[in-house]
């Protein structure tokens, strides 16, 4: 059996199992009303800085937890560059929290295009899915996961990758991405701003300094559009705001994507 072991437990978030279990389940106790949740923007930072910023979209998962049975991560590749998009080899992901089961289905679909390769070497020290995943462990019941991690490709090609296995109401997308990096708290805080209102505005030109995982960004915007869903802003902070230093700020936001 081929398990993906956590990468960043105990330094992107706590590696206790209890104490993980009870960070998460303070962050996602607010009780929100049922929305068609299709898709979510998260961060991908230290829980420290972005953690919340997160929670704050993936708790309203939890009235619907039993709703997704696949949950398709698409996050941006941080040590490694390469054409097109990489998909595990592995049979689980593992978190402090338990393994989750890869998607069979779904990969083997996916791997069929010639710009997806089949790879664990990209995904062993990615973070940008990881700290997903003990969220989703949180928020959901029993489910599969497809992870896709991408670098060099565009965000229309990315679109119809993830258009071939985003088919049906119990799939859920969820799109890793931090904002602008390591600006001043101010300029920060107007990029992100700007950045914010591209993306209100289904604005699928953003570019890496804008945000990091601009490519996933403009994917799902094009996707969300062409399907007719509604973008809501739940949450922005940058690190400035959750304890980091003011002088060098990284900006993170989370969106709920809903049929209505």
């Amino acid at each position: 059996m081929n398990i993906r072991a956590p990468a960043v437990a105990g330094r992107f978030y706590d590696n206790s199992p209890e104490r993980l279990e009870s960070q998460l389940s303070d962050w996602l106790s607010s009780p929100q009303d049922p929305m068609p949740v299709k898709a979510l923007i998260v961060p991908h930072a230290g829980y420290v800085y972005s953690g919340k910023v997160a929670a704050d979209a993936y708790q309203y998962l939890r009235p619907i937890s039993d709703k997704f049975k696949k949950v398709i991560l698409v996050g941006p590749s941080h040590r490694y560059g390469f054409d097109g998009v990489a998909i595990p080899a592995a049979d689980f992901f593992a978190t402090p929290l338990g393994n989750i089961e890869i998607d069979r289905e779904l990969s083997y679909a996916l791997s069929q295009n010639a710009l997806v390769a089949v790879t664990d070497q990209v995904h062993a020290p990615e973070h940008s899915l990881e700290v997903q995943l003990p969220f989703l462990q949180a928020s959901l019941d029993s489910f599969t996961l497809l992870p896709i991690v991408y670098s060099k490709v565009t965000s229309q090609v990315l679109a119809e990758l993830i258009e071939t296995v985003w088919r049906d109401d119990e799939t859920l997308l969820v799109i890793s991405s931090d904002l602008s990096h390591y600006h001043t708290y101010d300029e920060a805080c107007e990029i992100d701003k700007d950045t914010c209102q591209r993306i209100a505005n289904f604005d699928m030109t953003l570019e890496p300094h804008q945000a990091c995982g601009a490519t996933g960004i403009n994917a799902v915007l094009n996707l969300a559009r062409a399907r007719g869903y509604s973008l809501t802003e739940i949450d922005y902070r940058n690190s400035g705001d959750t304890g980091g230093n003011k002088e060098r700020v990284v900006g993170y936001v989370s969106y709920l994507i809903s049929a209505v």
